[in-house]
C-alpha cells in the first residue's frame, strides 16, 4: 500500500451479486475468484491440528466443509449459514446447518476450530473485532480464507456489503499469523489454547 486511500478496482451493484444462488454459486464463484479452490485447499492446510468439533461460519454451498472433511474425516462439523436457500439445500447433504448470521450468538461450544471462507469481509470491523473475541472464548483455534484489502484487487467488491481489511489487520484483530496470500486473498490462523 503506497499511502493513498484503499479503492476497489471494481464496484458491482447489489442486484448482480451470485452469492445466494445455490445453483449457480460455485460456478460464478470461481469466475470472480480464479484462486477460489487454492484458497479453499490453504485453509484447510492452515488448520493447525485434526478437529474434533468444527463450527464454520458462512457455509454456504458446504465447499469448506467437503474440503476440510477430506482432511480430517472425523469432525463433526456444525455449519452456519444467514440465507435461508443454502441452509435448506445443504441440510440435504448434511445433519448440523443452521440459519444464523454470523453477528448472532455463536452455538454453544467449546469448538476445537472455527474456520469461515468468504464470509467475514461481510463484517464491519467492529462486528468482526467482536466475533474475534466471542470466537476466542469458545474456540481453540481460527482460521480465516478471505478477501483482503490489496493491490490489484482481482475479487469484485459492492461497497454496500463488502468490507473488506488487510490481512495483517485481521491477523492482528484475531491475534493470529497470516499463513497464506496470493492476489486480494489471504489466509490467516490463530491458536488459543
Amino acid at each position: 500500500m503506497d499511502g493513498r486511500p484503499w479503492r476497489p478496482s471494481i464496484e458491482i451493484s447489489v442486484s448482480a451479486r451470485f452469492h445466494w444462488n445455490p445453483d449457480t454459486y460455485l460456478e460464478t464463484i470461481r469466475a470472480e475468484v480464479p484462486r477460489f479452490d487454492e484458497l479453499q485447499e490453504e485453509a484447510v492446510k492452515a488448520v493447525p491440528f485434526a478437529p474434533d468439533r468444527v463450527l464454520e461460519l458462512g457455509i454456504g454451498t458446504g465447499e469448506t466443509t467437503r474440503h476440510l472433511l477430506a482432511a480430517h474425516p472425523d469432525a463433526w462439523v456444525v455449519g452456519l449459514d444467514s440465507n435461508s436457500e443454502m441452509v435448506f439445500r445443504l441440510r440435504e447433504e448434511y445433519d448440523d446447518i443452521q440459519l444464523a448470521r454470523m453477528e448472532d450468538p455463536l452455538p454453544d461450544g467449546p469448538w476445537d476450530l472455527v474456520i469461515a471462507v468468504l464470509s467475514i469481509h461481510h463484517l464491519t470491523d467492529d462486528q468482526k473485532q467482536l466475533l474475534f473475541r466471542r470466537v476466542r472464548e469458545h474456540s481453540r483455534a481460527l482460521v480465516i480464507g478471505d478477501v483482503v484489502k490489496a493491490e490489484p484487487q482481482v475479487t469484485p467488491i459492492d461497497l454496500a456489503t463488502d468490507f473488506p481489511d488487510t490481512a495483517e489487520e485481521l491477523a492482528q484483530w484475531c491475534g493470529g499469523e497470516v499463513t497464506w496470500r496470493a492476489d486480494d486473498l489471504a489466509v490467516i490462523r490463530a491458536s488459543y489454547g
